[in-house]
């Protein structure tokens, strides 16, 4: 079965560079890039305050939704750079939205 695309790349118009970050550190501590890509997606900006399990409260600025899976590496999205319209911005989480068959409809980007 085909499951519809909820992202549609029709609506994916904003220019985003990613830089995904994957476990663990290089021989000088600096992080290990996972991926470095463009991409086109929905980029959605909402600010608002959330307190995280530490007791810290975070201001979202922003979300991306770009469609399919962009790193099928990573089982999980936890740490990375954005650059969207030219403002760089922290990860603060990711998440691979998947189908009832297991395959990822759409990532999404939560930025800081």
């Amino acid at each position: 079965m085909k499951y519809p695309n909820l992202v549609p790349k029709s609506v994916c118009k904003t220019d985003i560079h990613v830089t995904i970050y994957g476990e663990g550190l290089s021989e000088t501590g600096a992080p290990v890039p996972a991926l470095e890509k463009d991409f086109k997606g929905n980029y959605q900006d909402r600010a608002y305050t959330k307190l995280t399990g530490e007791q810290k409260l975070v201001s979202l600025t922003g979300k991306v939704y770009i469609p399919g899976d962009i790193c099928p590496e990573l089982a999980v999205i936890n740490d990375g750079i954005v650059v969207v319209n030219g403002v760089e911005r922290k990860l603060f989480a990711g998440t691979k939205a998947r189908n009832p068959d297991g395959t990822v409809n759409y990532t999404l980007l939560e930025l800081v």
